[in-house]
């Protein structure tokens, strides 16, 4: 089984416009969004039902027992992250400020505090007979973003469904989520924006990459807004030793694809869909050829 990754560095590249077109040309039967900050690709897969939700839980906060705290008061002296404000004389902890560290479980003198189980995002599973679509939303203000993208990753391994080929929409950026998604892929597919923003979180990407020893092929989305910038790119890839997979002008027709609109008769015929076709071609046979 290969994976495709596909990341951007940063936001507004088209990163998911192309990962849609990747699933249908390639007609894949697993799939991943793992943008869980901001994930956007169920909007387009409306043809595959939701199946199931799962609440995943991060790290634990911490809960104040009323009917045994006697209001000393230093829960809320040596928390360092000012999760903890009195309120009509009693202690209440903000699990939006709370980040779980059990120190004021330690200075409690009558062990009125405990450390309770929270949901830091959900898990949605889609499904039918022969495809499965796995996603998740971190919940507002909640941290962890990497462990609930390997909880996704995990959904592609336990699904029934069999393919010898999965896809994966990343985040942009090269935190947590990102790392996560990278580990245990096969290869990244880079959709790089032609501008100085572009290239520079480009070459982070590619650095991270680098670093965890995974292979990263490039490509270029509304090349055609900006070609000089294009032109430093695939120099770029050429001083690096790195595969460039191909430019995709920019297309109005595209957008429909964003929509959730499959008019492939029309796709079919429009320049960016093509463009598409031919880097996953290329993607395709670097993916054989590591066999």
């Amino acid at each position: 089984m290969k994976q495709l990754l596909v990341l951007s560095g940063k936001g507004g590249t088209g990163k998911t416009t192309v990962t849609t077109s990747l699933i249908h040309i390639s007609q894949v039967k697993k799939y991943a969004d793992c943008d869980v900050d901001a994930p956007n690709l169920h909007l387009s897969m409306t043809e595959i039902p939701l199946k199931e939700t799962i609440a995943i839980n991060g790290l634990p906060k911490a809960f104040i027992h009323q009917d045994i705290c006697k209001n000393c008061g230093l829960c809320q002296k040596y928390c360092r992250f000012d999760a903890i404000y009195l309120r009509e004389n009693e202690y209440i902890v903000d699990s939006m400020l709370c980040e779980g560290c059990s120190v004021c479980t330690l200075v409690c003198p009558v062990d009125a505090i405990s450390m309770k189980k929270n949901a830091n995002g959900l898990l949605r599973n889609y499904e039918n007979e022969d495809t499965f679509f796995t996603t998740a939303t971190l919940n507002m203000g909640s941290g962890n973003s990497g462990l609930l993208v390997s909880e996704v990753k995990n959904q592609l391994k336990t699904s029934d469904v069999e393919s010898s080929f999965e896809i994966i929409d990343g985040s942009p950026g090269i935190g947590c989520p990102v790392i996560s998604s990278i580990t245990g892929v096969d290869l990244i597919l880079i959709v790089a924006e032609p501008s100085v923003s572009g290239i520079s979180d480009m070459i982070r990407v590619l650095e991270v990459a680098k670093r965890m020893n995974v292979r990263a092929v490039v490509s270029v989305n509304k090349y055609d807004v900006n070609e000089e910038k294009t032109y430093d790119i695939i120099n770029i890839c050429k001083e690096r030793n790195l595969v460039f997979v191909g430019t995709i002008p920019y297309d109005p027709k595209l957008i429909e694809i964003s929509n959730g609109i499959f008019n492939l008769d029309t796709l079919n015929h429009s320049i960016g869909y093509e463009s598409i076709k031919h880097i996953y071609d290329n993607i395709k046979s670097i993916l054989l050829g590591d066999e």
